[in-house]
């Protein structure tokens, strides 16, 4: 198991909205960085600060001693990890990878699988916190994988927030499971909380700021009902990647024989926003489906 120092050259794979801050506090604190996302232009900023680009994930992978990946669905962490050419079949042994996506629990444990196969350690690290979160490091990190890896991965996770060991591989990605399905519900309360408190006549804001206080308060009320309130729909996180990931957690809980209504009531009404206003929304634009126009 590779020993995490500043010298350790470090892989990042996708720079996206939250991908791009997180590959940028590694880089600031003096990781040797090779980065690759599909649209080079992403990380244009993050080249301009000496971060080298491959052509491709695996290319990311033949160069660090650790990878990271932040990319958007399941299909994508599969091919990024077990496709030709990919990060596990150009990794060295005893090359740490650490997929951060919010993906399948069971992929994640096929890429436990591949890399034990392939003298390497993988870790499951998905992340709640959104595009504020990533921006300031503090990020909820849910890890699943062996504890020898997790300990090896700590430093580059305390630079992206605060990490939790969760168990064996999947288990970082069945909490995230349960972290979505808490905001799944939670969001359609907040937005029929505030188009109530609106049609009621009252202020909004005024309201949100007294019952974010009390026993309503959360992390979606007190950073995204500003933002519904304020009319900016703009993506921290993308509709169509909630959507994704409440049909991973419906997946997950049928396997198990469990009923989720609340988690299948929010994904028909995202679905419906999807439909109407778009996918590449922010999650709060959920709003427009309650609010007056």
């Amino acid at each position: 198991m590779i020993s995490i120092t500043r010298a350790t050259p470090i892989g990042f794979v996708g720079i996206g909205v939250m991908g791009r801050s997180m590959a940028g506090h590694l880089l600031a604190a003096g990781h040797p960085l090779t980065v690759f996302s599909r649209t080079k232009a992403k990380a244009a900023e993050l080249l301009s600060r000496g971060a080298r680009w491959a052509a491709t994930p695996g290319e990311v992978a033949a160069a660090s001693d650790a990878v990271i990946s932040m990319v958007g669905f399941p299909a994508d962490v599969e091919a990024i990890y077990l496709g030709a050419g990919g990060i596990l079949e150009a990794a060295k042994p005893g090359t740490l990878v650490v997929d951060m996506t919010t993906s399948s629990p069971a992929l994640a444990e096929r890429i436990f699988e591949a890399a034990l196969a392939r003298g390497c350690a993988s870790l499951d690290a998905p992340v709640s916190g959104g595009d504020i979160g990533a921006r300031e490091a503090r990020l909820s990190i849910m890890v699943g994988g062996e504890r020898d890896a997790f300990d090896a991965a700590s430093p580059l996770f305390a630079l992206m927030g605060q990490a939790a060991y969760l168990g064996a591989a999947g288990s970082g990605q069945h909490t995230k499971m349960a972290n979505q399905i808490a905001i799944a519900s939670g969001m359609v309360g907040v937005c029929e909380s505030l188009a109530y408190a609106k049609r009621a006549g009252l202020d909004p804001q005024a309201v949100l700021a007294s019952i974010e206080r009390g026993a309503a308060g959360s992390w979606s009320l007190s950073k995204l009902g500003p933002r519904m309130l304020a009319g900016d729909f703009a993506p921290g996180f993308y509709v169509k990647h909630f959507i994704k990931d409440m049909r991973i957690a419906l997946d997950s809980a049928r396997s198990m024989g469990l009923d989720t209504p609340g988690l299948r009531l929010a994904e028909s009404l995202y679905e419906r926003l999807a439909r109407e206003w778009g996918e590449e929304l922010g999650t709060q634009a959920l709003y427009k489906l309650f609010a007056d126009e």
